[in-house]
């Protein structure tokens, strides 16, 4: 009840504040000058809704440079829109099924590359890929192995109880826990701003991260959330959030160690239309050294609107799923990963 009263406060004050007449000025060097609207009480603004969709991948293909030009930045985004079309139907039944939606439900952004024509998300390391990683510990092999098991379970149609399930397929988490990377749909993220806070909403799923900028403490490493514990502050025109304190190793990026695991995120405004959203994940026990992305966010058409996501198909189909795993248990002759015969 607290929170939710908390939640009622700061977006009720953040709304006062889109209404808020104020006149921005025009940013003089976008690439690198942070544009400079103000909220009333003097936060830089980052207000809207914004899309982080484009087809420029996380990792650097190879042979690429760091950005393309001309005919081979045209190239470069016709092969990847191409790589990435749900209305292609080549690669026989398996991928056919796969790509069952086809581009009519998907976001058509994501099939353009950012517009500084960079080949990555990734910045650093230079090279554009993430860093080699690290040997896991027994003990982290021991979940991977727990969970690839559980995973291939459920693909068998054959899941044991509702908890191993993924977190996805449970409704509780998909892409709405930071980093935030483009995916096929539901790529916005309305911002809201009172004084002392910022709240983050993403379009995919349920989550709104309530961010305090007042300096207080992290919560005990004890305490696990599943978007982690965030706190922020400002430096300069950049917002800054350091989140740790993540639940398990299905809320963080790659399975990474959660023990270890931190994301600072940079949300800096360069243009009316434009929130530079940068990233950098920092674990020791996953990756060798840590790595940092930017991605562009660019504000949507007022007249679009962010629909609430209801994530209802396996949050119902639980039931199905398990009941239809006992029934393969006592006829084998249903288990999914044998040819069916015609009746």
């Amino acid at each position: 009840m607290v929170l939710a009263a908390a939640a009622a406060i700061v977006m009720s004050s953040a709304l006062v504040a889109q209404t808020a007449k104020t006149v921005a000025p025009k940013a003089t060097n976008t690439a690198e000058k942070a544009y400079a609207k103000k909220t009333p009480w003097g936060d830089p603004d980052l207000q809207g809704v914004w899309n982080d969709a484009t087809s420029t991948p996380l990792q650097r293909p190879a042979g690429k440079g760091e950005t393309v030009a001309g005919n081979e930045a045209n190239l470069f985004e016709e092969q990847l829109a191409n790589d990435l079309s749900r209305d292609r139907r080549d690669g026989g039944p398996e991928v056919d099924v796969n790509r069952a939606y086809n581009e009519h439900w998907m976001d058509a952004r994501r099939l353009k590359i950012t517009n500084d024509h960079r080949t990555s998300l990734i910045v650093d390391p230079p090279d554009g890929r993430l860093p080699p990683t690290v040997p896991i510990s027994p003990e982290r092999q021991k979940i991977r192995a727990e969970r690839a098991a559980a995973g291939a379970r459920f693909q068998a149609g054959m899941p044991n109880i509702a908890t191993e399930m993924s977190l996805p397929i449970r409704c509780i988490i998909r892409t709405d826990s930071p980093p935030y990377l483009p995916t096929i749909y539901n790529n916005d993220f309305q911002i809201y701003q009172s004084p002392g806070y910022v709240v983050i909403a993403p379009e995919m799923i349920h989550s709104a991260r309530i961010i305090p900028l007042d300096g207080r403490p992290h919560i005990g490493p004890t305490l696990k959330q599943w978007l982690g514990d965030t706190r922020g502050h400002f430096e300069g025109n950049t917002l800054v959030l350091e989140t740790t304190n993540f639940r398990n190793d299905d809320t963080v990026y790659q399975g990474a160690n959660p023990e270890t695991y931190k994301i600072t995120e940079r949300f800096t405004r360069v243009a009316d239309d434009t929130v530079n959203y940068e990233f950098t994940i920092d674990d020791p026990t996953t990756w060798t050294k840590p790595w940092t992305a930017v991605i562009p966010w660019t504000k949507i058409d007022p007249k679009e609107q962010m629909y609430e996501y209801m994530c209802h198909e396996d949050n119902f189909d639980i039931v199905h799923l398990l009941t239809g795993a006992r029934a393969r248990e006592k006829n084998p002759s249903l288990n999914l990963t044998k040819p069916q015969t015609q009746r």
